[in-house]
């Protein structure tokens, strides 16, 4: 799979239209690197121009922040912002809502100026423009319901993008009783994923998956690495990994297309 270098292009004159922001989870997570593997199969698909920072991308700073290490995501944010105007990047697409959000509300207060688009508003632009045709019915017998990121939705008001990708692929959509801004936090954000559970009697990502496996569904959607985690962890806990499956969006947008 051949993905182009910002540093190269750059080298040889030329500036892709948009920068392709892996984030963390997308580079070192084994399950959501096979999600980057898709976006980038379906970006080749469409010959989308991009390209990738490699191995001069960083974190975005946003678990610092929520953590509370408030210099540490400054010293991230402005590192960031300052190879991304080296590199004269006009649009950034990222599949982490997280990074997303970071991109879109937070830097521009440390000096960046750059549009930021997450990955489901990308696909829904390309199917509704005509370029992105899902026409395979791999999908035709499952039933799909879908979990919004809270920092797609709740955040940043995004919740029509992924349902309409959804809606095109030919499945059965069925809603948890809570979604959209009443959609449940998967139990991984504001850094929640990398500190020990605290007190209760259960935890926030079985909640969310006794949710979603109360619609009866083959698919559980997702549109974030970190909900990626905690659903599947979700799955196995209740021993149904083997009959339910996580899949992102990008995932379900390259096997409809067969890629």
């Amino acid at each position: 799979m051949e993905v182009p270098v910002m540093a190269d292009l750059f080298a040889k004159g030329e500036k892709p239209d948009y920068l392709l922001w892996i984030g963390s989870a997308g580079a070192f997570d084994d399950r959501y690197k096979k999600v980057t593997q898709a976006f980038v199969k379906v970006l080749t698909h469409l010959g989308v121009n991009y390209a990738v920072l490699g191995t001069e991308e960083s974190s975005s700073g946003d678990v610092a922040r929520r953590a509370g290490n408030e210099m540490l995501f400054q010293m991230q944010a402005l590192m960031n912002i300052e190879l991304l105007q080296g590199y004269e990047v006009k649009k950034v697409i990222t599949c982490d809502p997280h990074v997303y959000n970071t991109f879109k509300n937070e830097y521009p207060d440390l000096g960046a100026d750059f549009e930021v688009i997450h990955h489901s508003q990308f696909l829904k632009e390309k199917m509704e423009g005509g370029v992105l045709r899902l026409s395979s019915d791999v999908f035709k017998e499952k039933r799909i319901t879908y979990h919004d990121p809270c920092y797609l939705g709740r955040a940043n008001g995004e919740y029509n993008a992924p349902r309409r990708i959804i809606e095109s692929i030919q499945a059965d959509f069925v809603e948890m009783k809570r979604n959209k801004s009443f959609a449940l936090c998967c139990g991984a954000g504001g850094g929640q994923m990398f500190k020990e559970a605290e007190k209760g009697n259960k935890e926030v990502f079985i909640e969310r998956t006794e949710d979603a496996l109360e619609t009866g569904a083959n698919i559980v959607a997702t549109a974030c690495p970190y909900c990626m985690v905690m659903i599947t962890d979700g799955l196995k806990y209740k021993n149904k990994n083997e009959e339910i499956k996580n899949y992102d969006l990008a995932e379900l947008v390259a096997m409809s297309l067969n890629l």
